[in-house]
């Protein structure tokens, strides 16, 4: 029995052999060269002063006001976007799960935000909101100037990532909702069991690795926005992220050392947030369906 099983992983470590290569291949050289650069002075405006910093660049970026306002700034975002993702991604993966007239349209409808391209995305919500061509304010009873400050443009910054990815959420979710067995909860009916407590005590638990799965998807990549803010306030009114903070420092000051130097620190930040995940909601034991000891 042992040696079965031995055999089979050596054979799927055999089988992924390739694309963990192409993975390495392709991902290694950028990370490595990027922690090269960062360990100089390299600005692409002045070459010819390239010289040798050590962790000078990492002091610079860590001692700065910017950085640590733009850390909290992606914070905020991340945990109010993806909150809200994961409550609309659920409720709607249940209608579409429940759903009897018009399964394959109710889908295709609620799919449709995630079709559309960041950029265009971020463009309709920005003149929805702006005064001179925007319906928002007359909508929702608010004139305001929305992205003339700072909280009022992270709602719209916020409200665009929620209504552009919660279908995302709510076709892993889905996916996940086909592993319930349908028998099992009409037993728990006929027990009984209120909607609420199916909910929590046999489709929670049950979808708990497709939950852990989305979260991390979403919280990785809710931690690299970029397109958004980048269309609808460029940073404007403290509203910066981390990877607008890399992008000044890249592209408009061409400053590579200290540039990818904010690309490691944003690196890292992706490592930690992943290893919380792994280590807090014990991802690795959800997905093999076993509870750790």
């Amino acid at each position: 029995m042992k040696v079965s099983c031995l055999s089979q992983q050596k054979l799927g470590w055999l089988l992924c052999t390739p694309a963990l290569v192409a993975m390495i291949t392709v991902t290694a050289y950028p990370i490595l060269y990027a922690c090269y650069l960062s360990l100089f002075r390299y600005d692409l405006r002045f070459p010819e002063k390239r010289s040798f910093t050590g962790i000078d660049n990492y002091i610079s970026v860590l001692t700065s006001s910017v950085w640590w306002e733009a850390l909290f700034n992606t914070i905020v975002i991340t945990i109010l976007s993806v909150s809200m993702e994961l409550l609309l991604g659920m409720i709607f993966a249940l209608i579409m799960h429940r759903a009897i007239m018009g399964r394959r349209l109710v889908r295709s409808a609620v799919l449709i935000p995630y079709g559309i391209i960041t950029v265009v995305a971020a463009l309709i919500w920005k003149f929805a909101f702006l005064p001179s061509t925007g319906f928002m304010g007359s909508f929702t009873g608010i004139n305001i100037a929305w992205f003339s400050q700072r909280w009022s443009a992270f709602a719209v910054i916020i409200s665009t990532e929620i209504w552009k990815t919660t279908p995302f959420m709510a076709l892993l979710l889905l996916a996940g909702l086909t592993l319930v067995p349908e028998n099992l909860l009409r037993a728990a009916r006929v027990d009984g069991a209120g909607a609420w407590q199916r909910f929590t005590l046999i489709i929670r638990p049950i979808m708990k690795p497709t939950i852990v799965v989305a979260l991390l998807f979403r919280t990785l990549d809710a931690f690299r926005i970029f397109d958004t803010v980048f269309v609808q306030t460029r940073g404007a009114q403290s509203t910066e992220s981390v990877s607008i903070v890399g992008y000044h420092a890249l592209i408009s000051q061409l400053n590579l050392g200290l540039g990818s130097a904010v690309s490691i620190l944003i690196f890292i930040c992706v490592l930690l947030i992943a290893a919380g995940y792994l280590r807090g909601f014990g991802i690795a034991g959800a997905l093999t369906g076993q509870e750790e000891q």
